[in-house]
């Protein structure tokens, strides 16, 4: 039994009862959450699935991080195939009152993973120029003052999408004490896509510990990332959190 199997009374969700079948390591990962009003983004989504609001509001996140330690659970991660940065574009969603996330586009440096995704999950990956540096490589900076910049231009799909922006901690880590708006926004253990032939929901299964987040501060100059999804992210400051690393375990989508 992996060792994060022992631990599972966190989750809002019951655990899926097959065996999980890829793993992967999430580093450096800005949340920028913004609060909408629902009929912005429910004409967006599938009809199939019903948008989860918090008091009345949906929540549209852009989230840059890069990972680490992809493999499938009998092999070993590939040379070149297992570490790239990864920025998606997510909402969230309820299907037969199972709280998940709806990612309207996920955009990695890696063009294997990005034809791996859309063949396996149908999840809307893009192929993309990516680059993510930490402060601490070239000064001398605590783990609460490191600041990563990041970068990312979309090389395919129908419209250009862009982010160029600095973030980082600015706390120390906590997971016993999230309010009532963290945990709806990021303890979700589970993601959906929508067959366009069939329209037939598919449902797969993700399994990490509690986030320890971190509050941040980000300075954003290029984010067109959501508004090639035809989102129009509103003028206000996003709210932002700080995760350094996570563990997951990934499981096949299941045809609900």
């Amino acid at each position: 039994m992996h060792p994060l199997l022992l631990h599972t009374g966190h989750r809002p969700i019951a655990m899926p009862r097959e065996p999980w079948i890829m793993k992967q390591t999430w580093h450096d990962l800005l949340f920028a959450h913004w609060a909408m009003a629902p009929d912005q983004i429910r004409p967006l989504l599938p009809p199939e699935l019903e948008l989860d609001l918090r008091d009345g509001q949906a929540y549209v996140a852009v989230v840059p991080f890069w990972m680490s330690g992809i493999r499938a659970r009998w092999t070993p991660p590939l040379p070149g195939l297992s570490r790239f940065p990864e920025l998606n574009v997510r909402t969230y969603v309820r299907y037969k009152d199972v709280p998940g996330v709806y990612f309207f586009s996920l955009d990695a440096a890696s063009l294997p993973a990005v034809w791996s995704a859309r063949t396996t999950y149908g999840l809307p990956y893009f192929h993309a120029e990516m680059a993510i540096a930490s402060s601490a490589a070239t000064a001398s900076a605590s783990a609460e003052s490191e600041k990563f910049e990041y970068r990312s231009r979309r090389l395919q799909g129908p419209r250009p999408a862009e982010f160029r922006g600095r973030y980082g901690p600015v706390s120390a880590p906590r997971q016993r004490e999230k309010g009532p708006l963290e945990r709806f926004l990021t303890e979700r253990y589970c993601l959906y896509t929508v067959d366009n032939r069939d329209k037939k929901v598919s449902r797969a299964y993700i399994h990490h510990l509690p986030w320890p987040l971190q509050d941040a501060e980000a300075e954003i100059d290029i984010n067109t990332m959501a508004q090639a999804a035809g989102i129009e992210l509103p003028a206000t400051k996003p709210l932002l959190h700080f995760s350094r690393r996570l563990e997951v375990l990934v499981w096949w989508p299941d045809r609900t």
